[in-house]
């Protein structure tokens, strides 16, 4: 596909005509599977990310600027999505060896009840949004995308502020 033809598929695509994507799905399909595999080295993730990738394609085809090459652009938000993917695993993993606070069994009802109270006055330290997005993303299991769609916020301010307050509860946990 060439440039013109690319120009053209995203334009179709800008008037929520799924032909577009389409084509771009069957020209670009491989290369973006590709590229998205040799970061991520899962073939799983792989398959996601790339699903993912059109979604996102869609969502955002209004920004495409022709002649700034369409191959790189393709690429760079594939590259992105791998890399954001792999950086969501490993804060998941990071995230699974926090205690749960409210198992029982181990602790005496005592213990389970300070270390509650210790959370809340922990969560308290952190600004309202702090506060809002860690409760979605943890208790509400959202997706950072999802998270700015539901605060109508930039994917990359959401994630930011995430990790702003999961270093600010870190610090009062110690």
């Amino acid at each position: 596909m060439n440039d013109q033809q690319f120009a053209n598929s995203i334009s179709r695509i800008c008037r929520n005509d799924r032909e577009g994507l389409r084509e771009i799905y069957e020209d670009y399909s491989p290369m973006i599977y590709s590229v998205v595999r040799e970061i991520l080295g899962s073939r799983e993730d792989a398959e996601d990310v790339t699903a993912d990738f059109f979604i996102r394609l869609w969502e955002i085809a209004d920004t495409y600027r022709p002649g700034k090459g369409h191959r790189a652009w393709l690429i760079t938000i594939a590259r992105n999505m791998a890399i954001d993917h792999q950086r969501k695993r490993k804060r998941e993993s990071l995230s699974a060896e926090i205690p749960d606070y409210l198992q029982t069994g181990q602790e005496s009802c005592e213990e389970n009840l300070c270390r509650k109270l210790s959370l809340e006055q922990a969560l308290m330290t952190l600004k309202e949004e702090e506060r809002q997005i860690i409760n979605l993303k943890i208790m509400g299991e959202l997706t950072f995308r999802e998270i700015a769609a539901v605060l109508k916020k930039p994917q990359g301010t959401v994630a930011w502020c995430y990790r702003t307050a999961i270093r600010k509860l870190r610090e009062v946990q110690l």
